[in-house]
C-alpha cells in the first residue's frame, strides 16, 4: 500500500478479538470451533510488519525503542452463518467482523478512532461421508477472511497516521520517561544479523532466454549467519512491469530462520504468447521487519522474445471464422501449470494451452468473447471454478446450449478410482484439497444444455502418500452423467508435452484438429466424432513415433455415428467459408 512508514508501532489486541471463536455444525451434524481470532491476529500482525518500521504487541517482547503509536483493537460485532442448501453441493458460508480501533500517542493520549469491517463469502466443499464429514476448505476460508480484513486494517491504520504526517502526536507536556522493561538485544551489527540470499532466475528450458508461452522460475535462497532468530522476513520483486505482471504475487513471507537455518521460496510466472523482444530485469529484495541492516538487492536480467514460429505452428491463430457463430456455445478453459503446494507437480505448458484453446474457439468456433471464461494458475482455485459453473453459467442457459470444459493439470485418483482434478489450491494428498470430478458432472447436469463436453490433457496421479498400493483406473463417467469426455490419457501416467511445440501433446493435435486437419469430408465443419478419431490416431502415433511412449486418447461414453453428439460441430475453417461464399 505504499512504502514503510518511518512509526514504530504497538498492537494490543483485545480478548475479544483474541478469543473470538465461530461455532458451525459439519456435514454429520456435529458441532466444531474456529479460533477465528488468533488467525486473524497473526495475518494483521504480519501486515503491520510490512507498513511500519517496528511492530511489537502488547504482551509479547518489548520493542528495543519506545513505540509512538499504539493501536488498540477491539470486537465490536461477528457473524458466522453456514447455508443449508439443496440445489448445489457447495454449501454457501457468510462471515462478517467488524472492529473498532483506537490511536493514542506515546504517553497514551487517544487521538483518533476508525471502525472496520468485512464480509467475506464463499461455498466450502462438503466432504460428507462415514470416514469425513468436514468442510475440506474452512481452514482456507478463514484465511482469505483474515487476508481482507488486514487489507482494511493497514489501510485505517495508514491514513490515520497520514493524518498526523506520519508521525504520531507527540505528548502536550513532557514527563519523565518510565524505564523500560527488560528486553531481547536486537541484532544492530550487519555481521552479526547476516540476513543474506541469493537469487536465481531459471526458464522453462534451461537456455536463459524467456521466450513467450514459457514459464519464469524466480528462485531465493535465505540464510541467517547470525546468533538471534530472524522473524517477519519478506522477500519482493520490482521491475520491469509487463513481467512482474504475470506474477500472483511480488511479495511473500519467508516467516522466522533460526540462526544458522537456510530457506528457499520461489516466485512463478507464465510468460504471454504474444510477448514482445525486450530486456527485462526483476528486482529482488530481502527485509526482516526487526532489523534496519538489510542485506542490498539484487538484479536479475531477462533477454525476452516471442516464441519461435513454424510453419505448422498452432501458436499462429487462425483467421476468425466471420461467418460462422455459435451465440449459445459456453467454453470454462481452465490451465493450471504451477501449483500453491510447491511439493505438487508442475505442467510446463497448461497455461498456455487453455489460453490457445480459448482462442480457437472464439477464432474458428464462433464463440462471442463473453462465451469464454479463462482460468489460469492463480485464477483457477476451487472457488473461482466453482463461480465459473454454479454462478456464470446457469443464468445463461436454453435448449440449444452447449457447454465444453477444458482443463489442462493435474488430476489425483483414489484407490476406488475416484478422479479429483486439483485446483491452484491444492494437493493431490487428500480429497479434501481437490475438485472431485463428481462435483463438475453435478454441476453440468444441472444445467440441462443440450451438449455438454469435457476435454482433459495433463498428469493423472495416485492420492495419498503411499503409492505402494495399487490404484483402481479412473472412473472418467460419474453414474448418470449426460457429459461426453475426451480424456488425452487415462492411466495413471505423466500426459506427454510437446517439447518442441510446448503444448501437451493430447492438446497440440487438438488445436491442429479444430483448424481443420480432421475434416476428413472436407465440408468445412469439424466436429466432435472427427476430433475423437483424429486425436486417437495422432496422439498414439506422435507417441511412439516422437516419445517411445505410448498415450492413448479416448472418448468415454465411445461416440457412436448415430449419436446427436457425433455431428457436433467444434469449429468451421475460414478457407472452406470462403469458398463457399464464392
Amino acid at each position: 500500500m505504499g512504502p514503510r512508514l518511518g512509526n514504530s508501532v504497538k498492537l494490543t489486541f483485545e480478548p475479544s478479538f483474541t478469543k473470538l471463536k465461530m461455532q458451525y455444525i459439519d456435514g454429520c451434524n456435529s458441532p466444531h470451533e474456529l479460533p477465528v481470532g488468533e488467525e486473524i491476529e497473526s495475518i494483521m500482525i504480519d501486515a503491520a510488519s510490512q507498513n511500519f518500521t517496528t511492530v511489537t504487541v502488547a504482551g509479547g517482547i518489548a520493542a528495543p525503542i519506545r513505540p509512538d503509536t499504539e493501536i488498540v483493537i477491539a470486537l465490536q460485532r461477528s457473524s458466522f452463518k453456514l447455508w443449508a442448501d439443496t440445489v448445489y453441493d457447495r454449501i454457501p458460508i457468510d462471515m462478517t467482523i467488524e472492529t473498532l480501533l483506537t490511536f493514542k500517542d506515546a504517553a497514551g493520549k487517544e487521538f483518533g478512532q476508525q471502525t472496520i469491517s468485512v464480509a467475506h463469502h464463499q461455498r466450502l466443499i462438503l466432504e460428507a461421508s462415514q470416514r469425513r464429514c468436514d468442510y475440506g476448505n474452512i481452514g482456507e476460508f478463514v484465511h482469505d477472511a483474515g487476508v481482507a480484513f488486514s487489507t482494511q486494517f493497514i489501510r485505517a491504520a495508514r491514513t490515520q497516521v497520514a493524518a498526523t504526517d506520519g508521525i504520531a502526536p507527540a505528548p502536550a507536556t513532557a514527563s519523565p520517561a518510565k524505564p523500560l522493561a527488560p528486553t531481547v538485544p536486537f541484532p544492530t551489527d550487519p555481521a552479526r544479523s547476516a540476513l543474506s540470499f541469493k537469487a536465481t532466475v531459471l526458464d522453462g528450458n534451461g537456455n536463459l532466454v524467456f521466450e513467450g508461452g514459457e514459464r519464469i522460475l524466480v528462485r531465493i535462497s535465505l540464510m541467517n549467519g547470525g546468533d538471534q532468530e530472524l522473524r517477519g522476513i519478506t522477500a519482493t520483486l520490482t521491475g520491469t512491469a509487463s513481467v512482474l505482471a504475470r506474477f500472483p504475487t511480488t511479495r511473500l513471507a519467508v516467516g522466522r530462520l533460526q540462526p544458522g537455518q537456510s530457506r528457499s521460496i520461489e516466485f512463478e510466472a507464465t510468460l504471454p504468447q504474444s510477448i514482445q523482444q525486450q530486456r527485462a530485469e526483476i528486482h529482488v529484495s530481502v527485509s526482516d521487519a526487526a532489523i534496519n541492516t538489510q542485506p542490498p538487492p539484487q538484479t536479475l536480467a531477462l533477454s525476452i522474445q516471442p516464441a519461435s514460429s513454424k510453419s505448422d505452428d498452432v501458436d499462429q491463430i487462425p483467421v476468425v471464422a466471420t461467418e460462422f457463430r455459435q451465440p449459445h456455445t459456453y467454453l470454462l478453459s481452465i490451465g493450471i501449470g504451477s501449483y500453491r503446494d510447491q511439493q505438487a507437480q508442475s505442467r510446463q505448458s497448461a497455461s498456455l494451452d487453455a489460453e490457445t484453446v480459448s482462442n480457437y474457439f472464439q477464432s474458428l468456433g464462433g464463440l462471442p468473447a463473453a462465451n469464454v471464461r479463462l482460468l489460469q494458475d492463480w485464477k483457477a482455485i476451487r472457488s473461482d471454478i466453482d463461480e465459473a459453473l454454479l454462478d456464470w453459467l446457469p443464468p445463461l442457459m436454453n435448449n440449444d446450449a452447449v457447454v465444453i470444459v477444458y482443463f489442462a493439470g493435474v488430476v489425483s485418483v483414489s484407490s476406488t478410482g475416484e478422479v479429483f482434478l486439483v485446483p491452484h489450491d491444492g494437493t493431490v494428498m487428500t480429497p479434501s484439497r481437490a475438485y472431485p470430478l463428481k462435483n463438475l458432472e453435478a454441476a453440468l447436469t444441472r444445467l440441462r444444455a443440450k451438449h455438454t463436453l469435457f476435454l482433459f490433457d495433463g498428469i493423472v496421479v495416485p492420492m495419498g502418500p503411499d503409492k505402494r498400493h495399487k490404484t483402481a483406473l479412473p472412473q472418467w463417467s460419474p453414474t448418470e452423467s449426460s457429459t461426453i469426455h475426451v480424456i488425452g490419457t487415462g492411466e495413471i501416467m505423466q500426459g506427454l508435452e510437446d517439447s518442441q511445440h510446448r503444448h501437451g501433446l493430447f492438446t497440440y493435435y487438438l488445436l491442429r484438429a479444430l483448424r481443420g486437419e480432421a475434416d476428413t469430408n472436407r465440408d468445412g465443419e469439424v466436429t466432435l466424432s472427427e476430433t475423437v478419431a483424429y486425436l486417437s490416431q495422432k496422439v498414439r502415433w506422435a507417441s511412439k513415433t516422437y516419445q517411445n511412449q505410448e498415450q492413448r486418447p479416448f472418448a468415454v461414453p465411445a461416440i457412436r455415428s448415430t449419436d446427436p453428439s457425433a455431428a457436433l460441430i467444434l469449429t468451421k475453417t475460414a478457407v472452406i467459408q470462403a469458398t463457399e461464399g464464392h
